[in-house]
């Protein structure tokens, strides 16, 4: 660039760049399911107890393989979307935090409950249990997503929230 050219008008002959970029947009799948399951998940169910969170899901007590799933919540407990984060061995799932709060931001929770099997049946937290339940309700807190409580279901069942380690 020289002083000439800095106040004159000089012609661009070259194309415009085209710029090319992925966009991600939310998509959502409704389930119908055309089964008598009146009685297992009742419309706009409040969930207000660990008790009925094992009621409800204590079907993975007879799995072999451990899930785990987070209820998204709205602002008065109701389930708006169930997420199955993982599935893993007879006595491990991976579990990021990212893939956690992926789901639960399309979703719009206002609040998420986690729960998770041991097919062992004996339903106390692990070391590895308690620190990602430390780790997901810090991004929780981030996010502005509350995590209400972990609930691991066995032949009975733990809450974090009732142990107080939430």
């Amino acid at each position: 660039m020289t002083i000439n050219n800095l106040f004159e008008h000089e012609e661009v002959t070259k194309k415009p760049r085209t710029i090319r970029f992925k966009q991600i947009k939310a998509v959502y799948e409704t389930l119908t399911i055309k089964e008598d399951v009146t009685n297992y998940l009742k419309p706009n169910t409040r969930y207000t107890s660990p008790k009925q969170i094992f009621d409800t899901f204590q079907f993975l007590r007879r799995e072999t393989k451990e899930y785990f799933l987070t209820l998204h919540l709205d602002g008065k407990n109701r389930i708006v979307c169930i997420d199955q984060v993982s599935v893993g061995s007879l006595n491990q799932s991976i579990v990021h935090p990212r893939e956690v709060f992926k789901v639960a931001l399309l979703s719009s929770a206002a609040a998420i409950i986690l729960i998770h099997n041991h097919p062992t049946g004996d339903p106390s937290p692990s070391r590895e249990d308690t620190e990602i339940t430390r780790r997901l309700k810090e991004a929780g807190d981030l996010l502005g997503i509350k995590v209400l409580d972990h609930v691991i279901v066995g032949e009975t069942y733990t809450s974090f929230a009732d142990c107080g380690l939430l």
